[in-house]
């Protein structure tokens, strides 16, 4: 097993079962300057979040685009930032790990490899699947700069079943993933067998409707992340106000915004 050093171990150490280490997800430089100023200890990007911030739809990005995007956001915070890298911009196992390889030039901390093939909207059966894990762990724990490596079963997020995502966790773990991650889990007892089945640590995308955070503890989770919805909160606000301006003329959107200044303006010190 290979020990980590720098950067990653800094942040593998913060992924701790019972005390969740919360790693919202930015999608900008300045939300990533926000969220740091906020004192979280670590920070995630989002792949949709950032093809918004292009005007684009989730998978609408390059990877040369992500990685200019995961160094502007590496070298804009002091703490630990992890990358959501999609499939790796690749399907086969070279190809993933010539995207690791690139993106741990990047200064990040962590990086994620999806077993969903996003040109063809399918799962990667499962032996392929985990050859690019195993290839995406090589490249993320060699060198001088090595990465935390979350592998993730996007299987309940595309009509798979519980059973199947337990099975490719374990199989992911086996190969070497540092951290396991199956977006789309929401029920209590479905994320405590998921908790149960594997010995590393497991990540838990919330949304509305998930267990609250004192709960996941509970239940053994040691990550929780937000994905793109820090993004759609954001992007809502401006729609929000801009109908309103648009319909109403009015602008009490404005109203607002002067605590708002004052908290943004702290936490960007």
């Amino acid at each position: 097993m290979t020990t980590l050093s720098g950067k990653a171990a800094e942040f593998l150490r913060l992924h701790v079962a019972g005390q969740p280490l919360l790693q919202p997800n930015a999608f900008d430089v300045g939300s990533a300057r926000l969220l740091a100023g906020a004192g979280f200890t670590a920070i995630a990007t989002t792949s949709s979040g950032f093809a918004a911030t292009l005007g684009r739809r989730d998978g609408g990005v390059t990877r040369d685009e992500a990685l200019a995007h995961l160094r502007a956001l590496a070298e804009a915070v002091d703490i630990p930032v992890a990358a959501d890298a999609e499939n790796c911009f690749a399907d086969d196992p070279d190809g993933v790990a010539e995207t690791v390889k690139l993106a741990a030039r990047t200064g990040l901390a962590g990086i994620s490899v999806e077993d969903f093939a996003r040109e063809s909207g399918e799962i990667y059966e499962r032996s392929l699947a985990v050859e690019r894990v195993v290839a995406a762990v090589e490249a993320a724990h060699a060198g001088p700069q090595q990465l935390v490596l979350t592998a993730r079963a996007e299987d309940l997020l595309h009509g798979g079943t519980l059973d199947e995502a337990v099975a490719r966790l374990q199989a992911f773990e086996q190969a070497g993933a540092d951290v396991l991650f199956a977006p789309g889990l929401r029920a209590a007892d479905d994320i405590r067998r998921v908790v149960s089945a594997v010995s590393k640590p497991v990540n838990v995308l919330v949304v509305a409707g998930s267990p609250p955070v004192a709960e996941l503890a509970d239940l053994g989770v040691a990550r929780i992340s937000v994905g793109g919805s820090f993004a759609w909160v954001a992007y809502a606000a401006v729609l929000e106000a801009a109908v309103e301006l648009r319909d109403s003329g009015t602008y009490s959107y404005g109203a607002r915004l002067k605590d708002a200044r004052i908290a943004i303006g702290q936490a960007l010190r």
